[in-house]
């Protein structure tokens, strides 16, 4: 096996096809447990790469015939949530959650859920892409992406013929996911999967309540540099009591103010990641996203992601790159 380590990237390519008790293995520890049958009278074997750029794991995976269970037993409410989106590069797919089935021919695209059962089913010779990442990191609430969940998004309809392309070149180029800007590439994928996700919420699963909930977090992100935002700014803001305000937000099980503390401690992790941002020293990096208060900020950007604000930047760029403190 060729190992090694590149900044924040990590490039695993094992040997050329593997039996299918260590392609269970290799997909338990890599993301969560499976349950993976070889379809009847057929050898499984199985050729993955991948890369691991800040948190988002990216996978290339060409199999024989095969079936994929994540069942309710392998689940636990201790459990990491992540989502994952699938890109069918060659041969055919079928995802099925929530109740919906979405057949995956070369090109299309679909996200799922690994804290909910799914399954998914190849009856031929296939290869895919898999981009595996937090659910912390998508600005959407996991009632909505469970709207979306089995949902083929094709490459020649929509969005999809302008963001499945740029899918399929991040799934075959990953060696050149190393480095600072492997970040920012990364990430701007997930951007683009979030725009087409909202877009297919707001024309087909939208009600008032779900509308106006989309419209306020919307609000909020367009504000998060914005000290002087309060929930009672944000409640007037869209003509709602505050109490209506809240409410949207505990039926997601979620405060106002978590949520907003959330989102700008991501986009600060973000820019502390970004080489575009290295002249920038860490107080003015957190100030523009809302936190001006220094020790303030540093206690709770530790307890979000188990080391400083400085640690982390040193961790994730390169050290030959000037970097303001």
């Amino acid at each position: 096996m060729d190992h090694r380590r590149e900044g924040d990237v990590v490039l695993d390519f094992p040997s050329p096809a593997v039996d299918l008790p260590t392609w269970r293995a290799a997909i338990a520890a890599a993301v969560v447990p499976l349950d993976i049958r070889a379809e009847d009278g057929i050898t499984f074997r199985g050729q993955l790469r991948r890369a691991t750029v800040d948190h988002v794991g990216i996978f290339q995976l060409v199999t024989t015939p095969h079936t994929v269970r994540r069942t309710p037993e392998l689940i636990s409410v201790d459990d990491a949530r992540f989502y994952k989106v699938s890109l069918q590069l060659s041969g055919s797919g079928t995802l099925e959650q929530d109740g919906r089935a979405a057949t995956l021919k070369p090109g299309d695209l679909a996200i799922y859920d690994t804290h909910r059962p799914y399954r998914l089913h190849f009856s031929e010779p296939s290869q895919a892409m898999v981009m595996v990442f937090p659910q912390e990191l998508v600005d959407l609430t996991p009632e909505e992406v469970s709207c979306v969940t089995a949902t083929c998004f094709p490459e020649g309809h929509g969005f999809g013929r302008m963001i499945n392309p740029f899918f399929v070149e991040l799934g075959r180029n990953l060696d050149q996911l190393h480095g600072t800007f492997a970040s920012r590439l990364v990430h701007s994928a997930l951007d683009l999967m979030v725009t087409m996700l909202s877009q297919e919420l707001h024309e087909r699963h939208d009600t008032p309540a779900r509308g106006l909930g989309r419209e306020v977090r919307q609000h909020i992100l367009r504000r998060l540099g914005d000290e002087t935002m309060t929930p009672a700014s944000i409640a007037a803001a869209h003509y709602i009591s505050l109490r209506y305000l809240y409410t949207i937000f505990s039926e997601e099980g979620q405060t106002v103010s978590a949520w907003i503390r959330s989102r700008r401690l991501e986009r600060i992790r973000r820019d502390l990641a970004d080489p575009l941002h290295t002249d920038r020293s860490i107080s003015a990096v957190a100030g523009r996203w809302g936190l001006h208060d220094a020790a303030h900020f540093s206690r709770i950007f530790k307890a979000e992601f188990g080391e400083s604000p400085s640690a982390y930047r040193r961790r994730h760029l390169s050290q030959d790159l000037p970097i303001a403190v």
